[in-house]
């Protein structure tokens, strides 16, 4: 498996020409790409309440704006996450797979990570403690910020769904049958990102995290986690650029309801 992800991500980097090296990897300077420092996203958040789940942009066009971040894929068929260039699916019987470049995705955030600040942890650390970890490394609570964290986890507690059929459900719904996994005592790595409260639709204010285990046997959109010890990667971005999908499924969505609270425990 491990063999398999290499040679992936060395294949994907070789034809993107971004000079990526495998673990710990230096890119091209900045004027070589101009989507480094940007956060790129995909529909809407309230979209995907609403049920807008077709997928409009292949995995392979979305790794021109990024090799990490999180989303979904089409029909609502799992969990997303990308490290190192590299994307998993992670279904909902906790099945982890390797995900093909024509695959379509209706709702994904993802950028280039370059680190502004990182840090070794000795835990706990919790889900909930995590903006006051980062409160005095972050410039501004207006800003976008990406994090991701590997080391030991105590616990985490992770959630996937299963794949819809049409006419979709919104996600209020769906998450009422989603399957929920705890581990404990498990190695691995948490990617997200928090957005500004201001964002209230366009995607979820504060951390939203996923989660793989270091052998890519499990993982999940986290509900919670609990971090033993390990190192923690922040990045801040000022940058953003949403593509809306081109669909009659996004075109007729009621995307003006206050979805606040519905979000919240949908996401929670």
């Amino acid at each position: 498996m491990f063999a398999e992800e290499r040679l992936i991500g060395f294949l994907h980097a070789l034809g993107q020409h971004r000079g990526r090296l495998s673990g710990r990897h230096e890119r091209v300077q900045e004027h070589d790409n101009p989507h480094i420092h940007q956060l790129y996203q995909i529909s809407t958040l309230n979209a995907i309440m609403e049920g807008a789940y077709d997928g409009t942009v292949t995995i392979e066009e979305l790794r021109e704006h990024g090799d990490f971040g999180l989303g979904t894929f089409n029909g609502l068929n799992g969990e997303m996450i990308m490290i190192d260039g590299v994307v998993y699916q992670i279904l909902v019987d906790g099945q982890v797979l390797l995900v093909d470049d024509q695959e379509r995705t209706p709702f994904a955030v993802v950028q280039f990570f370059e680190p502004d600040w990182q840090d070794h942890l000795d835990g706990p650390l919790v889900f909930d403690d995590l903006s006051d970890l980062l409160a005095d490394h972050l410039p501004s609570t207006n800003y976008f910020s990406a994090v991701r964290i590997d080391g030991q986890m105590a616990a985490v507690r992770a959630r996937s769904v299963a794949r819809q059929q049409k006419p979709y459900r919104p996600l209020i719904e769906v998450v009422k049958e989603q399957q929920v996994f705890d581990f404990v005592d498990i190695t691995g790595t948490i990617v997200g990102f928090r957005f500004p409260e201001y964002a209230q639709g366009v995607n979820m204010p504060g951390w939203h995290l996923h989660f793989i285990s270091q052998d890519r046997q499990h993982g999940g959109h986290v509900l919670d986690f609990t971090l033993a010890q390990g190192h923690i990667a922040v990045e801040d971005t000022n940058e953003f650029f949403m593509e809306l999908p081109k669909n009659t499924e996004f075109a007729q969505a009621d995307l003006n309801k206050d979805q606040s609270d519905a979000i919240a425990r949908a996401e929670r």
